[in-house]
């Protein structure tokens, strides 16, 4: 028992560093990098729950979120648009995904409403709109 408990921390510790390095790889000068990273997050918070490591890094990862949406182009976008509904999701309903959803709400609207954003870029904040809107918003409207 014990032994399994301590291979699965080591597990939960090692998804955990690959994780801080993804987020650490958003802030790259180059953009295959900071797509792979992004490619990285996507897999991870859609494969397992990490609310609680979320939790005290959802401002860091929102802030790149924010970067790789206003300086990325096409798939860059569409990736962080999927990568900000998954976060949306892992924070929930409460004050915490309430307030990742507020600070980058006027972003995906922006790029929402941009004709010379990439299709797949527009389609993909369009999606992160709808779902943390309806999970995080505390505002009816």
């Amino acid at each position: 028992g014990s032994e399994a408990a301590s291979e699965h921390g080591q597990e939960e510790e090692e998804a955990e560093d690959r994780l801080k390095e993804h987020m650490d790889t958003l802030l790259d000068k180059s953009a295959k990098a900071r797509q792979a990273a992004l490619q990285g997050l996507r897999l991870a918070l859609s494969s397992r729950t990490l609310s609680e490591f979320l939790l005290e890094r959802r401002l860091t990862l929102s802030d790149s979120l924010e970067k790789c949406l206003k300086k990325g182009k096409g798939e860059e976008q569409a990736l962080a648009g999927t990568v900000l509904t998954l976060l949306c999701l892992q924070m929930g309903s409460g004050p915490e995904g309430e307030e990742v959803f507020r600070s980058l709400k006027p972003l995906l609207i922006s790029v929402l409403t941009d004709s010379t954003a990439s299709p797949s870029a527009r389609q993909s904040c369009a999606t992160a709109l709808g779902m943390c809107c309806y999970i995080a918003a505390a505002d009816l409207e």
